[in-house]
């Protein structure tokens, strides 16, 4: 054969093995999943959306306190975003999602994200890398804590506040999130429901802020007229925010860039507006007007109930769940809450707790298979056992937030003591603890010790 023939003759098996090449690099022998660019896009970006909730509760819970103490607030927000950031990375991930340890919590293998790297771990995720699903469960973990803030606003040492949410993240929030969506969790185990935190972030932190509410006792001015949301416009920021990153909070639960995550889209926006529009009807008739504080707690009690069952029911289920939702929240809020004197500054337990108790339930109500295969059908669909798995999940979390978190705010306490003077307190927490103002008509930081020796002498003149 002539040189230039078998020249020619090579090229064309070369050439058609370099166009099997594609073939032979994609072929995973191995069983290992590959990566999806467009699912793992969608999961950043939502990760992304989940994150910039945790300001927009800033401003929610910013604009609702005293101007005295819209500083320590935000600070106190931002200041869960730094810690959680840091510990997520170091334990809170392998706590809550690591290889399971009878059932109960994560082992520490990937201590430090070790072993958590840019390929799939088919038992989360399997189109996205591990890293992704990592960074996204992350910003659960970071908002969960901060609405706890609700709760307890307005009457905290700073100093103790870190510590107290440094302890409730690990020891409670990451066991908690092993449970319900951890491999191997007892409650995943059991077929408890939760699409998106309904159980792990909303029931946890409103119980939490119960807890906390009762520890502390009511605020020094409760009941003096002087209480009222100052800015009015940063809680419908903080709403429109809350609103927004919800999307990702919901639909970005789908982990994938597909129906479901639409599904989870729709949902959640149809029972935010039913819920404001319940709220607002509900207040009407009560009050004889309708305030804009009311429809943005109403909004928010929608998109805490629709959270659980955002990937397991439809838009008409959702808008009942909404509705219903909405309604709750404001008893809670307002009836309940004036009828047992407790001081929920923030209403941490009338929109998080209530929402969250209801949407967990409502979830082994209108749940189908028809929306979700991975999940499950509920009582309106022929399955009444998914409420009782529900009403578990429910009672476990009430238990296992309560008593939890009135432990650790007992240790710190003890340790380092919980609440500020009720001088202090009058004063404003701006002032006293941060030497910072919101306003410039507000009390300054030179002020302070003067008014505070004042009000001392005041109290014992009084005794």
């Amino acid at each position: 054969m002539k040189a230039w023939r078998v020249r020619r003759v090579l090229l064309c098996v070369l050439g058609f093995l370099s166009g099997l090449a594609p073939c032979v690099a994609f072929a995973d022998t191995s069983g290992s999943p590959s990566v999806s660019s467009g699912d793992t896009a969608w999961v950043l970006a939502s990760a992304a959306l989940v994150l910039l909730m945790t300001p927009g509760v800033a401003f929610f819970y910013g604009g609702l306190v005293r101007k005295k103490n819209v500083i320590t607030t935000m600070l106190q927000v931002l200041a869960v975003m730094l810690i959680v950031s840091v510990q997520w990375v170091l334990v809170g991930y392998s706590l809550a999602f690591g290889p399971d340890v009878h059932h109960l919590i994560g082992s520490l293998a990937w201590l430090g994200l070790s072993g958590v790297g840019q390929t799939p771990n088919a038992d989360y995720a399997a189109t996205v890398p591990h890293l992704a699903f990592a960074i996204f469960q992350m910003m659960f973990a970071i908002i969960t804590p901060a609405l706890i803030i609700g709760g307890l606003a307005e009457r905290v040492k700073f100093s103790s506040f870190l510590v107290f949410i440094t302890l409730w993240a690990t020891l409670i929030y990451d066991p908690l999130a092993h449970w319900v969506w951890g491999v191997g969790g007892w409650l995943r185990q059991l077929g408890v429901l939760d699409f998106a935190g309904g159980t792990v972030v909303h029931i946890s932190s409103g119980v939490a802020g119960l807890v906390a509410a009762l520890y502390l006792g009511r605020r020094a001015e409760l009941g003096s007229g002087r209480i009222q949301a100052h800015n009015v416009p940063f809680v419908l920021l903080g709403t429109a925010l809350l609103w927004f990153g919800w999307f990702g909070f919901n639909a970005g639960s789908a982990l994938a860039a597909n129906g479901l995550a639409a599904q989870a889209f729709l949902t959640t926006n149809t029972a935010t507006a039913a819920a404001a529009l319940a709220w607002m009807c509900i207040e009407r008739l009560r009050t004889g007007h309708v305030t804009l504080v009311g429809a943005c707690a109403g909004a928010v009690a929608g998109l805490v109930a629709i959270t659980p069952a955002a990937g397991y029911v439809t838009p008409l289920a959702a808008i009942v769940i909404g509705a219903v939702g909405g309604g709750l929240c404001y008893l809670a809020s307002t009836f309940m809450k004036q009828r047992l004197g407790y001081d929920d500054a923030l209403d941490a337990f009338g929109g998080h707790g209530v929402g969250g108790t209801w949407g967990a339930l409502a979830t082994g109500l209108f749940a189908t298979t028809a929306v979700n295969s991975a999940g499950a059908n509920g009582l309106l669909h022929g399955h009444p056992e998914q409420v009782l798995l529900q009403l578990a999940g429910i009672a476990a979390t009430w238990v296992f937030s309560g008593i939890g978190t009135w432990v650790l705010i007992r240790i710190v306490d003890s340790l380092m003591g919980f609440r500020v003077s009720p001088e202090e307190e009058r004063l404003g927490l701006d002032a006293v603890l941060h030497n910072e103002s919101a306003y410039p008509e507000t009390l300054s930081a030179e002020d302070v010790p003067r008014l505070l020796q004042e009000h001392r002498v005041q109290a014992v003149s009084a005794k």
